[in-house]
């Protein structure tokens, strides 16, 4: 039997080729009787190639049409993925309709094997994974160049990004599933073996293990290399990744295995070595988030006019999320916000001003973007925290970078982290929140308060970036919707821990891997019943 990574490798890596103009080895005719060994060291003498592979790793974030080839409106990357995510939570409430491409993942529909949840998050990931690969098998690990050690330090970066993704999706959070199925170990080592004959699946510490290890070897060779990517990119730089994100990813992943004192100080080591620093309060009163050049933006998917996903004019991240441009969102698959958590900000937030309130309003908007809303008939709760493209109001030009990661989620690990491991994480949150979004803030001193307002400022904060779905699951929240203003069919109130949570391996994988069955998946689970509303 054909295994599937045969196709995913070969997608991945040519996919990567064609966004970015850059090519394997392999495919140059003068290479065509070089030893591996000799490309590894043309690749060293010539660093070019390398960069263009790296290039092509950070351009498989943003893919039209990949994971199915059907033209399905919701098959545009990473930022679809992220979208979904958030429509899985009580935070992001949608409507169940035509325009709603991601009903699905609202209505809790897709917890099974044909689910586009499963297939997207498993190919986007994996596409990315085997292409990290390829560039990490052509790179000399003991290269002493800095050039190389940098972009060894970029593949490395982001296929640990790419695991831990997978990991958190298909398995349980890490503490007390350690020794559970997760998702299969693929690496350089390892791939063309897998190609041939399949593999099961490794145990949650495995994939852990070797997300710890990519990430420590990436943060020791970009710190070695001393290159920025602002260095070796000209357009848009943030794409790649630099000391500051390789170390806010490793906060990430430390939070996730509550090794606290680690979280905490890999997110301050992220903040001291960032560049840029948090939006100003004047600055985040107003819609924004389109931009990767932003002063707070540590690491973000970069998007050009020219891009696939922006030439289809409506299968792209603003389309789906935008309320100020033209898109399915602004025709009525609009995105709103919880009204029950809307109520819990504070007027003295500057962040309420990313939603409509129950009026319709918003003081965030200009009189231009109020009546582009109001003419659009946006419901009261819609987010406007993402601004147009060029901040053009109804552009047709869906052309808007997507945020990956920004400097203002390393305060709040360093906070929440700070408090879990016996510190004064309330003194942390206080100054951050005080400083850049609420004047009036404060805070209770306990670890288990400061925590959990952590957990609200993240689902304020990080709404609509693709984040807070992991932090349900690593703090075992349930999904309660009950007067968040859904519709009574997906009115919910999902207990923590449920299965639901965890997506099935999807078919392409069953169907392709002879070492892997179906009776090693996860369970599927059946779309949850309503629950009796409260309209407040």
């Amino acid at each position: 039997m054909k295994s599937k990574y045969i196709g995913l490798a070969l997608a991945g890596i040519a996919l990567a080729a064609t966004l970015n103009g850059c090519y394997d080895m392999d495919t140059i005719p003068m290479n065509s009787n070089l030893t591996e060994e000799q490309k590894v060291d043309a690749k060293e003498q010539n660093p070019a190639l390398t960069q263009a592979g790296i290039a092509g790793i950070a351009a498989l974030f943003s893919t039209w049409d990949q994971a199915f080839g059907q033209e399905i409106h919701s098959d545009f990357g990473i930022p679809a993925l992220m979208l979904g995510l958030d429509c899985r939570t009580a935070d992001m409430v949608s409507t169940f309709s035509g325009y709603n491409h991601f009903r699905t993942f609202m209505a809790f529909s897709d917890c099974n094997t044909n689910s586009y949840a499963s297939r997207m998050a498993w190919q986007y990931n994996y596409n990315q994974i085997l292409a990290c690969n390829t560039a990490i098998g052509d790179i000399n690990a003991d290269t002493t160049d800095p050039t190389v050690q940098f972009y060894l330090g970029q593949a490395l970066a982001m296929r640990a990004n790419a695991y831990f993704t997978l990991a958190q999706l298909f398995q349980f959070p890490y503490v007390g599933h350690e020794s559970d199925a997760c998702v299969m170990l693929i690496t350089e080592k390892n791939q063309e073996e897998v190609l041939r004959n399949g593999t099961p699946r490794a145990t949650v510490e495995q994939v852990y293990d070797l997300i710890s290890s990519d990430l420590d070897r990436a943060i020791e060779l970009i710190s070695a290399s001393g290159i920025r990517p602002e260095q070796v990119l000209e357009n848009k730089p943030k794409r790649f990744v630099s000391l500051a994100t390789a170390y806010g990813l490793r906060a990430r992943v430390n939070l996730v295995k509550e090794q606290w004192a680690d979280a905490a100080t890999d997110a301050r080591d992220a903040i001291d070595a960032f560049a840029g620093r948090p939006l100003t309060m004047a600055e985040a009163a107003m819609p924004g988030f389109n931009s990767i050049d932003a002063a707070n933006w540590m690491w973000g998917i970069a998007i050009s006019e020219s891009d696939e996903v922006v030439l289809t004019g409506i299968c792209n991240f603003p389309s789906h999320m935008g309320s100020l441009n033209y898109g399915y969102a602004s025709v009525g698959a609009w995105r709103g916000i919880n009204r029950k958590l809307f109520g819990e900000i504070p007027e003295t937030d500057v962040r309420r001003g990313w939603f409509l309130d129950a009026d319709g309003q918003s003081e965030n908007l200009t009189e231009q973007q109020a009546a582009y809303c109001a003419r659009q008939g946006a419901p009261a709760f819609t987010q406007v925290k993402f601004a147009p493209y060029q901040g053009v109001v109804g552009t047709t030009q869906n052309a808007s970078d997507v945020p990956l990661m920004r400097v203002e989620e390393m305060y709040l690990i360093e906070a929440e982290a700070t408090a879990m491991a016996g510190g004064n994480g309330a003194a942390l949150l206080t100054s951050f929140v005080n400083q850049y979004r609420d004047p009036a803030f404060s805070v209770g001193s306990s670890a288990a308060e400061v925590q959990e307002e952590c957990f609200r400022q993240r689902r304020v904060e990080l709404f609509g970036e693709g984040r807070i779905y992991f932090d349900y699951l690593r703090l075992h929240k349930g999904c309660d919707r009950v007067g968040g203003g859904f519709e009574p069919n997906y009115c919910y109130n999902i207990p923590a821990d449920d299965q639901i949570f965890i997506l099935p391996i999807p078919n392409l994988e069953i169907n392709g891997n002879k070492l892997f069955t179906s009776g090693a998946n996860n369970p599927p689970v059946p779309q949850p019943s309503p629950v009796q509303d409260i309209v407040y």
